[in-house]
């Protein structure tokens, strides 16, 4: 008889189903997706409307998700008034694809396209974001998800759940608040921080799960500067993996709290047999940022599988050759 302790230790029934925007895809040849940088009005709180520059009129931009070693094709456009490029986030690409500008590319000047194309070779939880002026655009909203699947996934799609954490800086009456950008104050301190926090762009979302159905949640901390102090004990979760990499085995956190800096990503299995929320703890009171709704009874549990993800071959860096 497996109760539900022993089944969160010894199995991972592998789901997917992100709840952002997602592209349409082609169906020869590499996969193949269409990005446009572009300013557009949104809110952040209430109705108030916020200057943002995002991708294809979306915050968080659209998901690109691909499976491991794939080749993927993004048609990228400039709508903005000054240039920019796009770096795939903990992705091992050529360095004539990784979007920095001024080192491996030219940026992209407003009214220009550039073709990105790459093979991803790990699978697991990656972003992508604009990478020239990067304090100025990723502030404003320029990110998404890049997310690669295992060749077999374990999680199905409606069990895999993606959840982008940003801290935006709002001034009364509740927009973003542009004007502060850049201050060099904010350089030799800190940096950036933010006041009103998002997940997927909405504030304090809430998620529908199954009860004791099995669920991966991937954590993507795009915030500028703040270090999100989270405690997945709480809700009994265990770490699948860090920054896109498997751990040998799904385990506990083993201390609190777990500190996501900007830029990384954490995948976390739960399996839920009752409503919980996803909180920020680094204050005296744990502050939420996203809720998820438990129902179901449970039903038929899935086959047990190993609680692990398969691990990615990463080669040892060639040291003697090393430049």
């Amino acid at each position: 008889m497996i109760d539900r302790r022993n089944f969160i230790a010894g199995s991972a029934a592998f789901l997917s189903g992100t709840l952002v925007p997602r592209l349409s895809l082609a169906q020869t040849g590499p996969r193949m997706f269409d990005l446009v940088a572009g300013r557009a009005k949104k809110a952040l709180y209430q109705q108030e409307l916020s200057d943002l520059w995002i991708y294809n009129n979306s915050v968080p931009g659209p998901e690109i998700r691909a499976t491991k070693g794939e080749r993927i094709q993004v048609n990228f456009r400039n709508e903005l008034e000054e240039p920019t490029s796009i770096h795939w986030h903990g992705i091992r690409i050529e360095n004539a694809m990784d979007g920095v500008s001024g080192l491996t590319q030219e940026p992209i000047k407003p009214g220009e396209d550039f073709v990105y194309e790459f093979t991803v070779p790990d699978s697991g939880t990656y972003w992508y974001h604009a990478h020239n002026r990067s304090w100025n655009e990723v502030g404003r909203g320029l990110y998404g998800p890049l997310i690669v699947d295992e060749v077999e996934p374990a999680f199905d799609r409606k069990h895999d759940i993606t959840l982008v954490i940003d801290d935006w800086r709002l001034r009364q009456p509740g927009v973003l608040d542009v004007e502060s950008f850049g201050s060099l104050m904010e350089w030799s301190h800190g940096g950036r921080l933010g006041n009103w926090p998002t997940v997927n762009g909405e504030y304090r979302p809430s998620f529908d799960m199954e009860r004791d159905r099995p669920a991966r949640l991937r954590l993507i901390n795009v915030s500028n500067a703040r270090i999100l102090a989270l405690d997945p004990s709480r809700f009994g979760a265990l770490v699948l993996a860090w920054d896109g990499q498997p751990l040998p085995a799904a385990a506990p956190l083993g201390y609190a709290p777990l500190l996501l800096g900007p830029g990384q990503r954490v995948d976390l299995l739960v399996v839920p047999d009752e409503d919980f929320m996803l909180e920020e703890v680094s204050a005296d009171q744990p502050f939420p940022l996203a809720a998820f709704t438990v129902s179901g009874d449970g039903g038929t549990k899935p086959k047990p599988l190993p609680a692990s993800l398969p691990l990615n071959a990463l080669p040892e860096p060639d040291l003697v050759n090393a430049r």
